[in-house]
């Protein structure tokens, strides 16, 4: 198998009587997308800031790209980008400045102006860092952690504060990190932006990764997805249920109310209109409910406010 990009394994840290990361163990492979999920105070942050070499592991051991994020920052700071929550910038420092300041420590950085004009920021050129909004400061932290070409970056919450423009613009910069064949690593509160632009994505609380796959192997892992429908009460499911693939359950739940459980796919639903047609049977209303990404993350992790 190709080698990870980022192994973590058994990463333990702890503040004071605090576990904020207790024995995780994850891995991002090369050329994909992941995200890293998780309710605040999951321990998402503590374990990024550890593979970005800020933290050094109390326990268990990090790789990236195959080094040690600490004892061989050196080597690997001209690969890396990282962009911080906070920002990253000095507060006095002007927009422009900063940004052209970090390509200039690399050796082939991307088109300085070129990104500026990608990422709306020609009029905040002049303006200090601490005076910019919150979404100019997201995307000069964008600029910063792409500009010097990396094959490997870390967004933490890369859209938090953007507006819609800037949000999907910041999805497309992501996509093209991988169609050019960048590893990223991001952590978000979005799920529908994790479900969309995520390869792969593991999902992290009270210091453990609790579930790991693909966004359609973690949202079909829970409860199935159902078709609602109501028609005249008293109607054949045994018959329904027959002409349906294997393994799908069909109910009366109330009085002409009914539920079809099971892999629901285009398939089901035209054996379920034929069926109808078939036994002249008038669905009133019909409503297909998949269970999202948010769903199976809220099962996992819970509903209560933290």
């Amino acid at each position: 198998m190709t080698q990870p990009a980022v192994e973590v394994l058994d990463l333990a840290m702890h503040y004071g009587a605090v576990t904020a990361v207790d024995g995780l163990n994850l891995a991002v492979f090369p050329g994909t997308v992941t995200a890293i999920l998780g309710p605040n105070g999951a321990g998402k942050t503590t374990t990024i800031e550890t593979c970005e070499g800020f933290r050094k592991p109390q326990s268990g051991s990090v790789r990236v790209l195959g080094l040690d994020p600490r004892g061989d920052s050196r080597e690997l700071r001209p690969r890396v980008g990282v962009m911080l929550q906070n920002g990253g910038s000095w507060s006095g420092v002007r927009a422009h400045e900063m940004l052209r300041h970090i390509a200039s420590l690399h050796a082939h950085p991307l088109d300085v102006d070129a990104l500026i004009e990608r990422l709306g920021l020609g009029s905040c050129g002049r303006t200090p860092y601490r005076r910019m909004s919150g979404g100019q400061q997201q995307r000069l932290s964008l600029a910063m952690a792409i500009v010097g070409r990396p094959e490997l970056v870390f967004l933490d919450e890369p859209t938090a504060g953007l507006d819609p423009q800037a949000r999907h613009a910041t999805w497309d910069i992501i996509g093209e990190l991988r169609d050019n064949g960048v590893t990223t690593v991001l952590t978000t509160h979005f799920m529908n932006e994790a479900e969309s632009l995520s390869d792969f994505i593991h999902i992290v609380d009270a210091g453990k990764v609790i579930a790991s796959g693909t966004p359609a192997e973690l949202s079909g892992s829970g409860a199935r997805n159902t078709v609602r429908f109501t028609a005249h009460p008293g109607l054949d499911v045994i018959s329904l249920m027959a002409a349906l693939p294997q393994g799908t359950k069909v109910e009366e739940v109330g009085a002409g109310a009914y539920v079809i459980s099971g892999a629901v796919d285009p398939a089901l639903l035209a054996t379920f209109t034929a069926w109808c047609a078939a036994h002249n049977v008038l669905a009133e209303s019909m409503l297909v409910e998949r269970q999202t990404l948010e769903d199976r993350f809220l099962d996992l992790t819970g509903r209560g406010l933290r």
